[in-house]
This record gives structure tokens, sequence and C-alpha cells, in this order.
């Protein structure tokens, strides 16, 4: 930076800034905290190779990047960056699921304010309950089978019938 005040990774070690700085444009003197984390966790030594990796475009968003994921090493050693968005993931998961639940309640709602009789269903609406497919309990049972406990014991669904349901229509 010559004549002014040093950029922030300069002053934190204690070196002369020039006009070639590969951290001035990015660390300036006025947010030391954000040179000295990313330092911490990275080193200035790679936080320099990296940036003279990257074209000139692209390093303010590398900085970027460097200082957040800094900053989530440091409140999270382990994980970092990837423990925040494993937190993220699982939130949205059980968002997905709450909405599900919801949906599933508007709808048991819905069908009890308007019960609807089997003669109001059209065809298509009968072809689907009465089909193949969804009176096939044949796999029921796979889903029934549960590892016993104890080793003396067998499993007590993987022997039985499979388990058959007449049509409600019929």
């Amino acid at each position: 930076m010559g004549g002014t005040s040093p950029c922030a990774s300069c002053k934190l070690l204690r070196r002369r800034c020039t006009k070639e700085c590969i951290f001035a444009p990015y660390f300036p003197s006025d947010d030391p905290r954000k040179f000295a984390i990313v330092h911490k966790v990275f080193g200035a030594s790679n936080i320099s190779k990296m940036l003279q990796e990257l074209p000139v475009n692209q390093r303010a968003d590398a900085v970027s990047s460097l200082v957040y994921e800094a900053n989530a090493r440091v409140r999270d050693p382990v994980y970092g960056c990837i423990g925040a968005i494993s937190y993220l993931q699982n939130q949205v998961s059980q968002l997905q699921m709450q909405l599900a639940m919801a949906q599933a309640e508007i709808l048991c709602i819905q069908m009890q304010q308007e019960p609807t009789l089997p003669s109001q269903l059209d065809q298509d609406d009968k072809s689907l309950f009465l089909s193949d497919n969804y009176n096939n309990y044949d796999i029921l049972p796979q889903y029934l089978s549960f590892p016993s406990s104890s080793s003396s014991s067998s499993n007590v669904f993987q022997d039985s019938e499979p388990l058959k349901r007449e049509s409600f229509w019929t």
C-alpha cells in the first residue's frame, strides 16, 4: 500500500505492506479480525498461495469463503461448514415431515367434512381401489418381519400366511 496504513495481514504479521501485497485488497486495515481468524485457521502462506492461483476476478469470493469457513471452524473445529450444512439439512427434513403431516391432517379433516359415498366415485376411482396392485398384500409379511431379540425364538411373521383383505367395494 506504500505511504498509507498497512493492510490487516501486514499489521498482524508485522511486515511492510507493499503495492503488490496480495492481501491488501481483501483484508483492509479497518477489519483486522477478518484476517486474524483466517490466518489462525489456514495460515498466511496457504492463503497467499490460494489467492495467487486464482484469477483476480475470483479472489474476493474466495476470501469471503475462507472467512466463512474459518468462522465455522472456530465455532465447530471438527465439522466446520459441514456441521452447519448438516444441521440445516436436518432442519429442512424435519420441516418437510411437519408439512406432510399437516397436509395429511388437512386431508383427513376435509374427508370428514365431505363424506364421499362409494356411488359418488367415478369408474376410474373404483378401478384404482379394485386393482390387483392396491390389494396385493403378499408383500406385507416382509415388512412385518422384525429380527427377534433372543436367539431361540423364531420370527412369528415369516411362517404365517400373507394377509388378505376383502375389497371395500365388493
